[in-house]
């Protein structure tokens, strides 16, 4: 089973630079937008995080531009969970150009687990463990 979300965004004028061309970094907020999507969608927010007692951040980011992102567009972007079985939530994302479809980036994100005192957790949480049952999310 493919968990997957899709956000549109509106770009502003203040997103782009003298070129009308979305500066880069503009583009993790837009991966933030989606998983925030993600979240509402699956029942897997940031606050949830917290009131488990955890915080879930970002340990790795990457971006893979194929074609400028300019003012007046109106791209989506969609979000992919890729199951593991690693305390870890792995998601990767592909913003398209709304109407054509046409592959603006791509774009993958690590998040770990961390207690309230900000120590690494190794194993998955109860809460995150039950998450992934409730979803049928197995490592494939």
């Amino acid at each position: 089973m493919e968990l997957k979300s899709s956000k549109h965004i509106d770009i502003r004028f203040s997103e782009v630079d003298s070129m009308n061309v979305v500066w880069h970094g503009s583009y993790p907020l837009y991966f933030e937008d989606a998983r925030e999507q993600f979240g509402a969608d699956y029942d897997l927010g940031y606050m949830k995080f917290v009131d488990e007692g955890f915080y879930a951040p970002l340990v790795e980011l990457t971006f893979h531009y194929k074609l400028p992102l300019r003012y007046g567009m109106k791209p989506r972007v969609d979000i992919f969970y890729r199951p593991t079985e690693a305390a870890k939530i792995v998601f990767d994302y592909e913003i398209h150009d709304a109407d054509d479809n046409s592959l603006i980036a791509t774009g993958h994100s690590v998040q770990v687990f961390m207690d309230k005192n900000y120590q690494l957790i190794w194993d998955n949480p109860e809460f995150y463990q039950k998450w992934k049952e409730r979803w049928n999310v197995f490592d494939k």
